[in-house]
């Protein structure tokens, strides 16, 4: 008995000291493997590869957790939720060859990849030549007229330097002028609207310096690039540039063939990430509405003509003032309160209308008589033909 219980003890031993010995081994090199595994597994999932306190745990944690190693398809993900309003400060979808920015949400196949933007080049000497078949300015031929508005005109440009065409608009600035009565003057110092309080009515000329100020900032791909401004002082007109989107409007209403409702929810999603973005950079568009959607080559809708848009400062802009187009007025821009109201809150109104146009063609509320008009959007409730059945879904389940 004595005999055959010590080989025992000792096999006893020896398997222990294996299993002690193979457990260090792992707890050796567990974390390498667990932090190359997580980074495939995070760049599958859409999170960014950028190292972060707020994603990766660290040398200590990982230590601590070795001992119990879990599956490696997992990601590691972080305890903190963000808002509509917040993103992570790395990328959302991995970036390697190409760049997607921090609103690049969803799967990638739904995403077009994209260079990081350049910024807006900004011109003050402006050369005009006449030639046989057209006008050049600097290094643009400006070729036929593709578009009209009250203050002037957009043309097609050919760069010569990069050999690509461009959407032009030229604006003369005198006819800016005379709309609104007096000399020419820097926009305001209080253009921006705080809580609580609201910015002085600009001039039509101080509306376009606003607006190429508030394109010069944006970067998103649901939003249309300004490439350049020309404004030379000795010269009456101001020009500019922007990438040519061919297709157009996404839809003119009214429309006798609507979207499917898939093919709506795939251009309302594009506004959702594009007014989510704006929203988030402060600015309230305050004119979204189908013509101001056009369609990129990519089949991404692009936000367009930022002509009335207001920049905010703290959580929300609260306006008093109705801009825009009056068929997507919110009901509480028509009020005689005199209470001011919040403009984000005007830009989702918008948005409804518009998703309205996708599916039936046309507007909710319309009528030849402007007052009319107005007190139909305060007190009709929206109809909807009766061949559809309507389901009430959150935004989420609608993008």
């Amino acid at each position: 008995m004595e005999c055959d219980s010590g080989p025992s003890k000792d096999t006893q031993t020896e398997l222990a000291e294996r299993v002690a010995a193979i457990d260090v081994e792992e707890q050796a090199k567990g974390p390498d493997v667990l932090f190359s595994e997580d980074m495939n597994s995070m760049t599958n999932n859409g999170m960014s590869s950028q190292t972060s306190e707020d994603v990766f745990l660290s040398s200590q944690d990982q230590r601590d957790l070795s001992c119990f190693q879990r599956a490696a398809s997992r990601p590691i993900l972080s305890n903190r939720k963000f808002s509509l309003q917040e993103r992570p400060t790395g990328g959302c979808l991995p970036s390697q060859s190409h760049a997607y920015g921090p609103y690049a949400t969803g799967p990638t196949s739904h995403i077009s990849p994209r260079i990081v933007r350049r910024p807006t080049i900004e011109s003050n000497r402006v050369s005009i030549s006449d030639s046989d078949d057209c006008v050049q300015l600097n290094q643009y031929k400006l070729q036929s007229e593709i578009g009209k508005g009250s203050y002037g005109v957009v043309k097609l440009a050919y760069n010569q330097s990069d050999d690509k065409y461009y959407a032009m608009k030229v604006l003369s600035k005198k006819r800016l002028l005379k709309q609104y009565g007096f000399p020419r003057r820097p926009p305001p110092r209080g253009s921006k609207t705080a809580s609580g309080e609201q910015a002085k009515p600009m001039a039509p000329l101080d509306r376009v310096y606003q607006e190429i100020a508030i394109l010069k900032k944006l970067d998103h791909i649901n939003i249309v690039r300004l490439v350049e401004v020309l404004d030379d002082p000795a010269e009456d007109n101001l020009y500019m540039v922007f990438d040519l989107l061919r297709k157009g409007p996404v839809m003119e209403v009214p429309c006798d063939n609507p979207f499917s409702e898939e093919q709506a929810r795939v251009y309302f999603r594009d506004i959702v990430l594009g007014i989510e973005y704006l929203h988030y950079q402060k600015i309230i568009h305050r004119d979204i509405k189908p013509s101001n959607l056009l369609l990129g080559d990519d089949g991404h809708v692009k936000i367009a003509d930022f002509g009335v848009s207001n920049q905010f400062e703290g959580n929300d802009a609260l306006l008093s003032s109705t801009a825009g187009t009056p068929a997507f007025m919110a009901p509480e821009t028509l009020s005689d309160s005199g209470q001011g109201f919040s403009g984000k809150a005007l830009d989702v109104w918008a948005m409804g209308i518009t998703l309205y146009c996708f599916v039936f063609g046309k507007c909710p509320f319309m009528d030849e008589y402007i007052l009319v008009l107005h007190n139909l959007i305060k007190h009709k409730p929206v109809e909807y033909p009766g061949q559809y059945v309507i389901c009430y879904l959150s935004m989420l389940d609608i993008v």
